[in-house]
């Protein structure tokens, strides 16, 4: 996809590189990228603005997503040729562009809990991204052949009815977005040490009850995910003279104070809490965050690389290239460089805690609190806990007091 001309500072690296490709056959993993981003100069704090940093930010924002929306559709791509030609080949590549794309929405989620696009009251966040899902809402289940849209065939399968159903009735009553997209490429888990199983024979007429409603239902739902990251990709795109960026650049203070807020929020409320926590407490599959593919502890990675990506303004492409420019790192390192840097050391302690989480994260909440699993874990909830802290208090040395995150 061709980008626009953006203004920011980019290192081309690789420029013939795709990351989803180098991710999905190990020749270069998310740390290795991470470590190569960390690694690059920082801007000069005395140089940075409220204004250069909301700008900066704006550019980050619009190429994550960017990146986003390409890799979505060749996730959509891969599903069309599953569902063309159903095959336990075509099902693998499916859930390889799957596992690709989520790399880089993760780290979107850095620029949620302030009222953007992504959450405000007609965002589309509950239909990209909402868990924990019950499955037997939207297909058939072990003990439940019947259950499900699929299999209701009265119901009409087009992307106005499963965006008026997802969350109808109950929030776990989720029929679209990233986990709905993932349970059909999955199934349910049913394994302990590994994914859901799901066989590709779900999907051959004749081979299984309504395969024809289960193709159509899963095409439909990838393709409202398109349309979804497209309205924040054009939320976000340069030169326009109204669109959210337009407002959100010309916002100083105010812009700042919402950048806080959601890396936050992100640190304690959501990743600490909703998506760590609770599975923690609760040893619970059902609390897991991508729980058909087992995904969950790439989403915790990707999370906190998020909240890296924008306190440092940094943001490595998919094409390889790392966007560069003013931080909030600089603007707290111009007022209390002592305190830029604790934060960003906590941080990036907070990303390799994240990392050191191990798969299957299902397993990895299991057993007492010496367990080593529930232990990295909760090491991951310390450093993400104190980071939190450490945010509102750079908040502070720059003179915004009003920072209510939102807890677990």
């Amino acid at each position: 996809m061709q980008r626009p001309q953006e203004t920011a500072h980019e290192t081309h690296l690789r420029p013939a590189t795709v990351l989803a490709a180098l991710l999905a056959t190990g020749i270069l993993g998310p740390q290795a990228l991470a470590q190569a981003s960390s690694a690059a100069p920082a801007a000069s704090p005395a140089a940075a603005t409220a204004g250069t940093v909301a700008a900066h930010y704006a550019r980050l924002v619009h190429a994550s997503y960017e990146d986003t929306l390409a890799a979505a559709r060749t996730l959509q791509g891969a599903i069309q040729a599953f569902t063309t030609r159903p095959s336990n080949e075509s099902l693998a590549e499916a859930r390889k562009a799957w596992l690709a794309a989520r790399e880089f929405y993760g780290q979107t989620e850095a620029f949620r809990f302030y009222g953007g696009p992504i959450d405000n009251d007609n965002g589309p966040e509950g239909r990209i991204n909402a868990w924990p899902m019950d499955e037997s809402f939207v297909d058939s289940v072990q003990g439940k052949p019947d259950a499900g849209l699929v299999n209701n065939r009265q119901f009409a399968i087009n992307k106005k009815n499963l965006s008026a159903q997802n969350e109808r009735g109950g929030e776990e009553n989720i029929a679209t977005g990233w986990h709905a997209i993932e349970f059909f490429l999955w199934g349910q888990d049913l394994s302990e040490s590994g994914p859901g199983e799901r066989n590709f024979e779900d999907f051959v007429d004749g081979k299984a009850r309504n395969a024809d409603r289960r193709r159509q239902y899963l095409n439909v739902v990838t393709d409202l995910l398109i349309d979804d990251l497209t309205t924040l990709v054009k939320a976000w795109a340069p030169d326009a003279r109204n669109n959210y960026r337009a407002r959100f650049v010309r916002g100083g203070n105010e812009s700042i104070r919402k950048m806080l807020v959601g890396l936050g929020s992100l640190s304690r409320g959501e990743l600490a809490g909703e998506r760590l926590e609770v599975a923690l407490n609760s040893q619970d599959q059902e609390d897991e965050h991508s729980c058909f593919s087992d995904n969950t502890h790439r989403d915790a990675v990707t999370n906190a690389l998020g909240i890296r990506n924008v306190w440092l303004g940094e943001y490595r492409r998919a094409d390889g290239s790392l966007l560069q420019g003013a931080s909030l790192r600089d603007l707290v390192a111009a007022r209390d460089a002592a305190l830029a840097d604790k934060t960003t050391q906590q941080i990036a302690a907070s990303v390799a805690a994240a990392e050191a989480i191990q798969a299957p994260f299902d397993r990895e909440i299991i057993g007492g609190k010496d367990a080593p699993g529930r232990q990295r874990i909760q090491k991951t909830i310390d450093s993400l806990t104190q980071q939190s802290k450490d945010l509102v208090a750079a908040a502070n040395a720059i003179g915004i007091t009003r920072l209510t995150l939102v807890q677990p």
